[in-house]
């Protein structure tokens, strides 16, 4: 699968949400087909603390008929190489050119605390992985409808990685000028898929501060402040509270305009696919509404 019909499959703009994570089963599927029936052609999600995320993604394929899931992403950590590759191979049998499946390493405190192993070199331990995933012998032959993977990266190593062995990248609390130095890294082949937070909201204050509560916990992994650092801003930025500059970067802020402004100058910077993940001050809130103002102001170009 290339870059232009990954992107044409996708389109431009998708949903990620973890909110869907928290939510009864029956009200995640309700949620995902009317996504769908909105006109979003993705829908991206994570793997968080209250799903298995490639059980979920089943569950989601299940009850929709064109929506394209995506794993944003599912933890190598989490199921072994076989496992991983048994259920990617069934799921891409099953719903054809519908899983996208998304790889990553994790952040070595839930690798050791909450999975319980150990957390080893990233860029070693996801070659490793899918060296064995693709030594798979068993289940169904991979089909000319699979979409690939996608890796989680934001340095240079991991970026090298995947123009290698996958289909493209996607990153996750990286700014606009992560994205153009992402592009730069990966050339002209590789699909890159940055996460963006948006607040849709016509109260800036209030705005702000739902930007805050959701980026000042994650930022304590030291793969996003290494990042933050590699694309120009100061350890100052990052210290106590995070600078307003920091959070406007990560985060759209404001009306529908504003936020398909931001969508925009990421696809201006190298991005094929910017999947949208609308804030709403907790993680159990379904955005529905927000997800159908987006819709229909035709984010989606």
């Amino acid at each position: 699968m290339n870059r232009t019909e990954l992107t044409a499959r996708l389109g431009r703009v998708g949903i990620w949400t973890r909110q869907l994570d928290m939510s009864p089963g029956v009200v995640a599927e309700q949620a995902a087909a009317e996504i769908e029936a909105l006109g979003w052609q993705s829908l991206w999600i994570p793997e968080a603390m209250h799903r298995d995320v490639l059980v979920h993604a089943s569950l989601l394929l299940a009850a929709t008929e064109h929506l394209v899931v995506a794993t944003g992403v599912a933890r190598v950590h989490a199921r072994g190489p076989q496992a991983m590759a048994l259920t990617e191979r069934h799921l891409n049998e099953r719903f054809p050119g519908r899983l996208l499946l998304g790889l990553g390493v994790s952040h070595p405190f839930i690798v050791q605390r909450i999975l319980g192993q150990e957390y080893g070199p990233p860029v070693e331990t996801m070659s490793t992985y899918l060296d064995a995933m693709d030594a798979t012998r068993y289940g169904p032959a991979p089909m000319p409808t699979d979409n690939g993977r996608v890796l989680a990266a934001l340095g240079p190593k991991m970026l090298e990685l995947a123009t290698r062995r996958a289909a493209g990248v996607h990153t996750y609390m990286a700014p606009v000028a992560h994205t153009a130095w992402a592009r730069e890294q990966l050339g002209d082949s590789q699909f890159l898929a940055p996460n963006l937070k948006v607040v849709l909201t016509n109260d800036p204050t209030e705005g702000l501060a739902i930007a805050r509560w959701s980026t000042s916990g994650t930022i304590k992994s030291p793969a996003y402040r290494t990042n933050l650092l590699r694309v120009g801003f100061a350890a100052g930025d990052l210290e106590g509270g995070l600078s307003d500059a920091v959070v406007h970067a990560l985060v759209a802020i404001g009306d529908e305009d504003a936020i398909a402004a931001r969508v925009r100058e990421h696809l201006d910077a190298g991005a094929d696919h910017v999947c949208i993940e609308v804030l709403t001050g907790d993680d159990t809130t379904v955005p529905m509404d927000a997800w159908r103002r987006l819709a229909s102001l035709g984010v989606q170009t």
